[in-house]
C-alpha cells in the first residue's frame, strides 16, 4: 500500500487549489496509519471497506473545493474578488453587489437597475399621474376631494315589472292623479320596457269601469311626451292587439274597447295617423280585424255625431257637476218617455257617482212637481221604488233627495202654485209604496191657509 501511495503525482498546483491525486493521497495516508494502528490485523473485506469510505469523502471534498474554485475564478480573473474590500481575507464576497452569486446569471444587476432599496426606478424614467385605486390598502377618500354620491337604480326585470305597474295602476283609478303615476315612473328604471306599462294599464281598464277606461285615456295622454314616445305606444297597443284571443276570455267586449282605445289614442296624438294604414291587409286574427275595423269607423264620422274625448261616456265624480246634473236630467226625461225602469237603472249605474244619487231623487220630484196629471208622479214613484229595492239609492240619499225638496219648496211655490198639495200627494204614494219613512213623511211641509166658508156654517173661520 505504501507503495501504490508514493506513485501519485505530486505536482505543484495553484494557490488556493487542491488536485485529486492530493485528496487520494491524503486518504491514503491516513489509511497507513489506520493500518499501522491495527498491527495488520484487518481482514481483507474490511481493508476494502475503509478503502471505498475513504475514497467517497476524498470525492466530496473535491467537489465543495472544485464550487468555491469556479466562484471566485468568474468573479475576477486575476484571484481578486470585484468590488470586494482589498483588506479582506481573499476569496470573501461583497455582501452590497447585485450580480448574481452562484455563477448562474449573466452577470447583469437585477432588474435593468430599476430594482433594489432607495432605487425609483431605471434611469430616465417617467412616471405619469395615476389615478388612486380604490382597492388600495392606503387610500384615503377624505383627501380625494369632494365626494359625489349617485343612486343607481336596477332596471326592472320583465318578470317584476306587472308586480310592480299593477298597484300604481289601481291607485291611479282611486286618485286620478297623472302627475302621481309620472313621478312613480321616473323613480322606476324600466329600460326596454317602458311601453309594456301602457299595454298593461290599458289591459286593467278593460277589466274595469267606463271611468277606468276614461282614466286610462287620459294617463296616456299625459305620459306621452314626458315619460313614453309615441313608439312606445304603438308597440304598447301592437303588444294588445295580438293578445285579443287572450283578453277575450274574461273581456268578451274588449275588442270594441280596444278599438275605441285606438280611435281615442290617435285624436289625442299618442299614436300616429298612419297607425291603422300599416295593419291593411296584414290582419290575420279575427278580433283585430274587429277592433281595427272600430277605430276606423270612429274616425271616419263626423263630429256632431260623435265626440271622441267623451267616447267612454260621463267619467263618474271628475265630471263636473253641471254635466251630472244635465245627465241625470235626461235619463229621467227618456224614463217618462220609454217607461223602462232597466235602462233608467242601467244608466245610472254608468254614472258612477253613487254619492250624487241625491241629485236624482232631487230632480224626479221637482219633475213631478212641475208634471200636469198623475202620470207622472206614479212612474217617478215606481222608479224611485225599483232604485230603494235594488239598493242602488241608499237610505241617506233618499232622505236628502227629499230634504232639499223640502228646503226649497216656498221657492218652487212661486213657478207652481199648486206645489205643496202635489207635494203632500206624492209623500203620501210614496210612503204607502214604503219609498219613504214615516219621519220623512211626517216632515214634510204643510201650508196652512185661511178661507171663508159658506153663510151656513155661520161665518166661521175655519183652518
Amino acid at each position: 500500500m505504501a507503495t501504490e501511495v508514493g506513485t501519485w503525482s505530486t505536482a505543484p498546483q495553484a494557490d488556493g487549489m487542491f488536485s485529486h491525486d492530493e485528496n487520494l493521497a491524503d486518504a491514503n495516508r491516513s489509511y497507513s496509519g489506520d493500518e499501522a494502528e491495527v498491527n495488520g490485523n484487518w481482514t481483507p473485506q474490511e481493508k476494502a471497506l475503509h478503502e471505498a469510505r475513504l475514497k467517497a469523502k476524498a470525492k466530496r471534498r473535491l467537489r465543495k473545493s472544485s464550487s468555491r474554485n469556479s466562484t471566485s475564478e468568474s468573479l475576477s480573473e486575476s484571484g481578486d474578488v470585484a468590488g470586494g474590500d482589498p483588506n479582506s481575507p481573499k476569496g470573501k464576497v461583497n455582501t452590497n453587489d447585485r450580480k448574481s452569486r452562484t455563477g448562474k446569471g449573466r452577470g447583469l444587476p437585477k432588474k435593468g437597475g430599476a430594482g433594489g432599496k432607495g432605487v425609483w426606478g431605471a434611469a430616465g424614467m417617467v412616471y405619469e399621474d395615476e389615478e388612486p385605486d380604490m382597492r388600495d390598502p392606503n387610500y384615503d377618500e377624505s383627501s380625494q376631494g369632494d365626494t359625489v354620491y349617485a343612486t343607481v337604480v336596477p332596471e326592472v326585470d320583465e318578470k317584476e315589472l306587472e308586480k310592480m305597474v299593477n298597484p300604481i295602476v289601481q291607485e291611479y283609478f282611486e286618485h286620478g292623479d297623472t302627475k302621481e303615476v309620472q313621478m312613480l315612473l321616473k323613480e322606476l328604471n324600466l329600460g326596454q320596457h317602458k311601453y309594456e306599462f301602457s299595454s298593461l294599464a290599458v289591459s286593467l281598464s278593460l277589466e274595469g269601469k267606463a271611468s277606468h277606461r276614461e282614466l286610462t285615456s287620459r294617463l296616456l295622454s299625459d305620459l306621452t311626451g314626458k315619460v313614453l314616445s309615441q313608439n312606445d305606444m304603438s308597440r304598447a297597443f301592437d303588444k294588445i292587439l295580438k293578445e285579443l284571443p287572450d283578453l277575450i276570455l274574461d273581456t268578451p267586449e274588449a275588442p270594441q274597447m280596444l278599438g275605441q282605445f285606438i280611435a281615442r289614442a290617435i285624436a289625442d296624438h299618442i299614436l300616429p295617423m298612419s297607425f291603422l294604414d300599416c295593419y291593411k291587409g296584414k290582419v290575420v286574427c279575427e278580433h283585430s280585424r274587429v277592433a281595427l275595423d272600430r277605430a276606423a269607423v270612429l274616425l271616419t264620422m263626423k263630429r256632431e255625431m260623435v265626440r271622441l274625448d267623451n267616447v267612454w261616456g260621463v267619467g263618474g265624480g271628475l265630471r263636473p257637476v253641471k254635466h251630472l246634473v244635465k245627465e241625470m236630467n235626461l235619463l229621467l226625461k227618456e224614463y217618462l218617455v220609454s217607461g223602462e225602469v232597466s235602462e233608467a237603472e242601467r244608466c245610472l249605474r254608468d254614472l258612477e257617482v253613487p254619492h250624487f244619487h241625491h241629485e236624482l231623487v232631487y230632480e224626479a220630484i221637482v219633475m213631478v212637481l212641475e208634471s200636469k196629471g198623475d202620470t207622472a208622479s206614479h212612474m217617478m214613484m215606481k222608479l224611485l221604488q225599483s232604485f230603494w229595492k235594488t239598493g242602488l239609492i241608499t237610505v241617506d240619499q233618499m232622505n236628502r233627495g227629499f230634504q232639499r225638496v223640502y228646503n226649497e219648496l216656498p221657492e218652487i211655490n212661486l213657478d207652481v202654485p199648486h206645489a205643496h198639495s202635489i207635494m203632500e200627494a206624492f209623500v203620501d204614494l210614496c210612503y204607502q209604496e214604503s219609498v219613504i219613512t214615516k219621519q220623512l213623511r211626517d216632515a214634510c211641509p204643510s201650508r196652512g191657509r185661511k178661507r171663508f166658508v159658506s153663510e151656513g156654517d155661520g161665518g166661521v173661520i175655519k183652518r
